[in-house]
This record gives structure tokens, C-alpha cells and sequence, in this order.
């Protein structure tokens, strides 16, 4: 018997029975209700029993089913020790700033025994999205899918897949409590400890010890196409994708549509989603032979500071002619090839060929004329020790993070609250820095000096402004990739180079015409990326970086966007059951 982590996975019409509850139906869309009780539950995983938190009971958690243009309400109920809250990653979150969900940024925790209802409404968006905790490191188990179906009547600009929808949600897993891992790291100044395995759809599969009873399979008929909902919900890892003797053609990331780019592997960072269409072989494999879908990570770290392990899945061929399935125990199983754990090169020529659809019916709006431009260095530093020689980062110090120098500090007050009730003194400040105050040879020999300030500090855009952010890794403790998330916008992704950005030279060869829109990108090791994006949805968006250490170190700001003049341009008062800090 095979473990199900998500038994309603792919199975669009009975997760819209079960999980869904249409109440109402409007011009614009249905309001779709959800209850998510956030309780503990005892998991079996590589040969360990141990409690984690959960939604309803389940990890993964329950897959949440929209159309564009639907209302969605969803009640949180915190039943654990912790502080919760939940991010749905990607949606727009138009004058909904409310029901963002990241901690101290745009509310204050559901504390235990608490709940929060997050009412939104999905505009203008359609493909895979996902949920989250963003609070600490709970998303490690608090996590879910998010599909979201064109308009009834709609049809994809792609063939439709006629073997069926399937979430793929990668992800890793800790024999330790990742509480516990995290604040550990904190104390001493070091890297946390790793992941002991990644998953698919919360299972390891079966190159994990005594994993292979824990095993997601893909149950497919030759000569079908199947649309996998790709998520990457791992903590710190970027992660290769591939499936044995099968090609994968990439037709949507972050829920926005592209044109379709068939190829063996993808890279997918976390926080980033795609929807590959993979069509069977056209008769049933000799032999029966299995096909291994494989994850394993991309990283350009030091050797032992990562997971360097492989999650499989296995997608098997049913035989219609076979009362057995034509499935046996000791069939072969092929595994496919993917790029080295360092591939940088094979990496930014992916990236290279993703291309908005920018039809007539799927424009790509990029913004033209700029009225802003930053130039942000994203990165790693260093924050002295306390005792001098005692941490265990490097040369004695505290590993941090930092945009422009500046590791940024939660407030204990939600930031948007803060700027709602005009009480921002002793909150935040605005003078976060367009451009690195000190420039430096950013992939070159370091600094001597590599550590970073503390602050908490935004950027203020008018109602309207049309943004271009270039980012910058730098080299200063080795240069790493760094997968970038927008809250409130999508984007569209210009440029990006190896080495540092050439302002003179550059910019000429940015794609204004079709490029790539995202919520989330990866900033190269060693490289830049420069996005394009505009400001037209007042509140205040945290962006960050999605690899969770990083995150903890620092490495995030936040961008507040003012009101316009109109009634549709401004954010609406919080809701009477806004959690209280």
C-alpha cells in the first residue's frame, strides 16, 4: 500500500466537493469558504515518529480551489503552542493588504487559541499558487496548493491536459523539530543543520531509509497528457526537476502564462511554481518499465552546508489490458539525468528561455518609461559576537544577511498597522537605501569588513510609480543564489547577467517586449537580475529572500506604497479581527 499525502490530488472535482463550500455567486465570482484548524499531528517519516503542525491534520495541508474572479474566505484557527500565520504566496492581494499574512509585517500573529478570517479576491490571475506559515520556520509543514481555474466558459492557451491536474509539491523534511533547529542557529551565530530528506507531496520515496512504503506515484495511461501543478514549498532549496525518458513543456510559472518551452529538466527555486505538461509514451513501456521523477538540489555553497540528498517519485503505466495493472514489485526503474549540484551555466540558460505569452488576451504590461530605479546588493555578512570568539560563525561572528548593507528587524508592531494609524516613530523608518551606500567590487575579492548594519527600514513609493530594481549578489562569504519574492505584485523579469551590472551597458539589452512575469526570481550566484514592476496596490510588501536561513538572517525589506486619489486606490480599514501583538 502506497502512502497518500494528498488523497485528493489531481482530482479537481472532488477537492471542489469536499474541500470547497460555494455560498454565494456574484457577477464577479463565487466566495469560496475554508476552515483551516491549525493543530498538531504525529507524522511517520524515515523511520522516525514525530508531532508537527499541521492544517486540519494533514501535511502536506488541504488544497485550497478557486476561479479568477473568486472570492475566497478563510478562517484560521490556531490550535498549537505557536504563534501562526498564513501567507497565500503569489496572490496580488489588491487593497487586501490585510490578508497578506507575514508576520509583524502586515499583521500581528494568531496567537494560541486566536483566530483570523483572510478575505480576498483573486483578480486578474489564473494557474498555481500556493500557501504558507510565515512566521519563523513553521512552514516547514504548514503548507498547502492553491489552484486557481480560468473563468467557467475559459479555456487554457494550451492544449488541455486529458489525463488529468496533479499538485507536485516538493518539499523537505527534519527528523529534528525545525523550531528548535533555527533557534539553535540563532544562539550560536552558525548555519542551521540541514534537512535529512526532500519530499514529494510530503513523502521521501524510496532512495530515503525505509522510505519506499512512502511513496508518491504518478498513475498515468500512455498517450495522455498530464499537467503537473509544480511547487517548490522547500525551506532552503533550490531543486532540478525531471522525470526518466519523459519530456516536461512549461506553459505557466507563478501563475502567469508563457510560451511553452519543452525541456528534460527545470530548476525551480522555492516559492516558485510551474505547470508543466508531460505527455506518456504512446503505447505501454516493454518490459513495464517505471519511470523515477527526481528532485536534488541546485546550490553553489561549500560541500556539506546543504541537503545533498534526492527525492523520487515514481510514475507508473497502467495497463488497461491487466487485471494486475500490468504493474509488478520488481519492474526497472529508470532514472533520468540531471545537472551537476553546481550548474550554474545549464541554470541561467533555463532561465533565459522563459518568455511571457504577451497575446492580445494575455498582454505583457511592462512597464515602458521608469520612474524609480534602485540598485539592491543581496547577500550574506556577518554580525559581531556578543562575547567575543564565542559564535560559531565565521572567524568567531554571527552569520547574517542583508539588502544595501542593511539586515532588516521585525518590528513587534505590524508594519502596516503602524502606517494605517499614522504611528510609525519607533516602528520604521523610510530611509531604506536606493543604491549600496559604500560600492565595492560586489563579485570580487570581499571587503575586509563584512559586517552588516540592523534596521528597519522601508522604501516609499506614490500610488502609481513605475519601479526598476536591479539586484546584485554579492560575493562577500561566497556567492549563492537567491530566489527573490515580491508580496503584493508580480513582475517582469528585464535582465539578468553574470558578474556585476554594467548601468551603462546593460540596460540596452533588456527585453521590454515579452519578458518573463513572476512573483519570485533568482538573483544568479554571482550575477544580477533586474526586474520591472508598478506600484499600484497601496499597503505595505514585504519582499525577501525564500530560502528560510536567509530569511532569518536578515535578508528582507519591505516597500510602502501610499494611497492614490481615488476611492479604488486606497486601503481599506483592518478588519474588526485583526490580530492584536
Amino acid at each position: 500500500m502506497v502512502a497518500s499525502a494528498l488523497p485528493s490530488t489531481g482530482l479537481l472535482a472532488a477537492a471542489m466537493a469536499v474541500l470547497l463550500s460555494v455560498v454565494a455567486v456574484q457577477v464577479h465570482g463565487a466566495t469560496r469558504h475554508y476552515t483551516f484548524d491549525v493543530q498538531m499531528a504525529s507524522v511517520t517519516r524515515l523511520c522516525g515518529t514525530k508531532s508537527i503542525v499541521t492544517v486540519n491534520g494533514q501535511f502536506p495541508g488541504p488544497e485550497v480551489f478557486a476561479r479568477e474572479g473568486d472570492r475566497v474566505v478563510v478562517k484560521v484557527v490556531n490550535h498549537v503552542p505557536y504563534n501562526v500565520t498564513v501567507h497565500w504566496h503569489g496572490i496580488r492581494q489588491l487593497r487586501s493588504g490585510w490578508a497578506d499574512g507575514p508576520a509583524y509585517v502586515t499583521q500581528c500573529p494568531i496567537q494560541p487559541g486566536a483566530s483570523y478570517v483572510y478575505d480576498f479576491t483573486i483578480t486578474g490571475q489564473r494557474g498555481t499558487l500556493w500557501w504558507h506559515a510565515h512566521i519563523s520556520w513553521l512552514r516547514a509543514t504548514v503548507y498547502g496548493p492553491m489552484v486557481i481555474l480560468p473563468p467557467a466558459g475559459v479555456d487554457y492557451p494550451f492544449p488541455a491536459p486529458d489525463g488529468g491536474e496533479v499538485p507536485v509539491m516538493l518539499g523537505e523534511w527534519w527528523r529534528n523539530d525545525t523550531e528548535a533547529v533555527i533557534a539553535q542557529a540563532l544562539q550560536t551565530g552558525a548555519g542551521p543543520n540541514v534537512s535529512d530528506a526532500y519530499t514529494i507531496n510530503g513523502l521521501p520515496g524510496p532512495l530515503y531509509n525505509c522510505s519506499a512504503q512512502d511513496t508518491f506515484k504518478l498513475k498515468v495511461k500512455p498517450g495522455k497528457t498530464y499537467m503537473l501543478r509544480l511547487i517548490n514549498a522547500a525551506l532552503n532549496d533550490e531543486l532540478f526537476f525531471a522525470v526518466a525518458n519523459h519530456t516536461l513543456t512549461i506553459v505557466d510559472v507563478d501563475a502567469s502564462y508563457i510560451k511553452p518551452v519543452t525541456v528534460d529538466t527545470l530548476i525551480i527555486t522555492p516559492g516558485q511554481t510551474a505547470n508543466v505538461l508531460l505527455t506518456t509514451l504512446p503505447t505501454y513501456p516493454a518490459g513495464g518499465a517505471k519511470f523515477y521523477m527526481l528532485a536534488r538540489p541546485y546550490t553553489t555553497t561549500a560541500p556539506g552546508t546543504f541537503d545533498n540528498t534526492t527525492v523520487a517519485g515514481i510514475v507508473e503505466y497502467e495497463d488497461d489490458s491487466s487485471t494486475s495493472s500490468g504493474i509488478g514489485n520488481n519492474l526497472p526503474v529508470l532514472a533520468p539525468t540531471v545537472p551537476a549540484v553546481n550548474d550554474t551555466r545549464f541554470v541561467a540558460n533555463f532561465a533565459s528561455k522563459l518568455r511571457s505569452l504577451a497575446s492580445a488576451e494575455y498582454p505583457a504590461a511592462v512597464p515602458q518609461e521608469v520612474d524609480r530605479r534602485f540598485f539592491f546588493t543581496v547577500g550574506l555578512g556577518t554580525h559581531p559576537c556578543a562575547v567575543n570568539g564565542t559564535c560559531q560563525g565565521p572567524n568567531g561572528s554571527r552569520f547574517a544577511a542583508s539588502i544595501n548593507n542593511v539586515s532588516f528587524v521585525l518590528p513587534t508592531t505590524a508594519l502596516l498597522e503602524a502606517h494605517f494609524a499614522g504611528m510609525s516613530r519607533g516602528v520604521y523608518s523610510t530611509n531604506f537605501p536606493a543604491v549600496p551606500l559604500m560600492p565595492f567590487n560586489y563579485t570580487g575579492t570581499p571587503p575586509n569588513n563584512t559586517n552588516v548594519m540592523n534596521g528597519t527600514k522601508l522604501v516609499v513609493l506614490p500610488y502609481g510609480t513605475n519601479v526598476e530594481l536591479v539586484m546584485q549578489d554579492t560575493s562577500i562569504l561566497g556567492a549563492e543564489s537567491h530566489p527573490l519574492h515580491l508580496h503584493g505584485f508580480n513582475f517582469y523579469v528585464v535582465g539578468q547577467g553574470s558578474g556585476n551590472f554594467d548601468p551603462m551597458k546593460d540596460p540596452a539589452k533588456f527585453n521590454l517586449v515579452d519578458p518573463v512575469e513572476r512573483n519570485t526570481v533568482g538573483v544568479p550566484a554571482g550575477g544580477w537580475v533586474a526586474i520591472r514592476f508598478r506600484a499600484d496596490n497601496p499597503g505595505v510588501w514585504f519582499m525577501h529572500c525564500h530560502l528560510e536561513v536567509h530569511l532569518s538572517w536578515g535578508l528582507k525589506m519591505a516597500w510602502l506604497v501610499l494611497d492614490g486619489s481615488l476611492p479604488e486606490q486606497k486601503l481599506p480599514p483592518p478588519p474588526a479581527d485583526l490580530p492584536k501583538c
